[in-house]
């Protein structure tokens, strides 16, 4: 990992930046959102849209990376980012339900942009180096588990408004990511700009590598927004616990997310991806298992933990099969579609945990988090894309 350009390190800290955005937002827009929603149920609201705005983000990100380039995206988004937040500031302020939703809404579609690093990290380096890459560029997500529950925590009391403070410290720490990503220069051949034309999306879809590497990242997402949005709620509201309990499992569990990246790309090469993706199941069903079996503050510290590890897994390794199920002239189109599918899908669940959380119960939640890791389980089991790798790709 040490041998990865400084290039992308520098968006590693940029990264961390702006998904401590996300992880502020995890840990307190379901609390905001227990005080000041119309009804119990839509506590999760906030969460969910950030989730939406992800989800309706990245096709119009990516058809804006193919005209006018990464960068020049990536530096307009984060001049959103830091709008979004002081809209979420003056929402608490003025005590505005709907409008600290559509902060966070806002807040999610910026985020789509960093969302895309990682594939930027890909195009700075060699092919037999992408997993080292995109391992360091996740490394940022530790540093986003410290920064965005800290701000939160800081800046609950720094103003009259409860957490109005903790936006505020949000837009200065989204300025920061902006100054770091202006030093961004796209690299790689002519048609990374979107110019070639690709094989047809249907087309690229029909490819078994592609439709592992989506339904991975998809089924980490589904399972991990699920269980983490209702994860403050159940914790704070029906179990008793302090915020400040809550917050340590939350940032636990997205230090989880990220810290296997440290490893990842030793066990990558030694077990493959097949072995990497089994990994991650058996991590989401250990998740299940302890969550059910108690609702103290050792049973969701673990349990979260477990979580994000089979994230990381399953994450990281749908985002290097992706790479190998398409040419590099279908790239935008084929990563866009990804995310889309798989924030969509997370948007989806999101919204739906608010409502399993007060209809069923954490126990409930769980169980129902058991269908997608079933699910892909039985698609890993039959998949062809491991005879798909083994051919030769196809000529552009």
């Amino acid at each position: 990992m040490l041998s990865v350009p400084f290039s992308v390190w520098r968006l590693m800290f940029a990264y961390a930046l702006m998904m401590g955005g996300v992880a502020l937002t995890v840990l307190i827009a379901g609390i905001i959102g227990t005080d000041f929603a119309p009804t119990p149920g839509l506590a999760t609201l906030p969460v969910a849209l950030a989730i939406i705005g992800v989800a309706a983000s990245t096709l119009p990100t990516g058809r804006l990376q193919a005209r006018f380039g990464r960068r020049s995206v990536f530096l307009a988004y984060g001049l959103l980012a830091i709008v979004s937040a002081l809209l979420g500031a003056l929402s608490l302020i003025y005590e505005t339900f709907f409008g600290y939703c559509f902060a966070t809404f806002v807040m999610g579609w910026a985020a789509a942009a960093g969302h895309q690093y990682r594939f930027a990290a890909l195009e700075l380096v060699p092919a037999a180096m992408a997993p080292a890459a995109t391992s360091v560029l996740l490394l940022g997500g530790i540093l986003g588990a410290f920064i965005g529950p800290e701000m939160a925590v800081q800046g609950r009391m720094l103003l009259d408004t409860e957490y109005a403070g903790s936006y505020f410290l949000l837009m200065g720490c989204y300025a920061v990511g902006m100054i770091l990503i202006a030093y961004y220069r796209e690299q790689g051949p002519a048609d990374l700009q979107g110019h070639a034309a690709g094989r047809p999306l249907r087309e690229v879809l029909q490819n078994p590598v592609v439709i592992l590497a989506v339904s991975s990242s998809a089924a980490a997402y589904a399972v991990m927004t699920f269980l983490m949005t209702a994860t403050p709620i159940s914790m704070h509201e029906h179990s008793g616990h302090s915020i400040e309990a809550t917050k340590v499992v939350i940032q636990s569990h997205i230090i989880a997310m990220y810290l296997p990246s440290m490893v990842f790309a030793f066990f990558y090469g030694r077990l493959g991806a097949r072995g990497m993706l089994w990994l991650g199941v058996v991590a989401l069903a250990a998740t299940l298992a302890t969550g059910l079996s108690g609702v103290t503050f050792p049973h969701y510290l673990v349990a979260l933990s477990l979580l994000g590890i089979g994230w990381n897994f399953l994450f990281l390794t749908g985002t290097n099969l992706l790479a190998l199920g398409h040419r590099p002239e279908e790239r935008f189109q084929v990563q866009s579609f990804n995310d889309f599918l798989t924030f969509s899908l997370q948007a989806l669940v999101s919204l739906g945990s608010g409502w399993f959380l007060f209809a069923v119960d954490w126990s409930g939640l769980l169980w129902a988090g058991a269908v997608p890791v079933l699910g892909f389980s039985l698609l890993l089991l039959f998949t062809r894309a491991w005879g798909s790798l083994s051919r030769k790709p196809e000529p552009a």
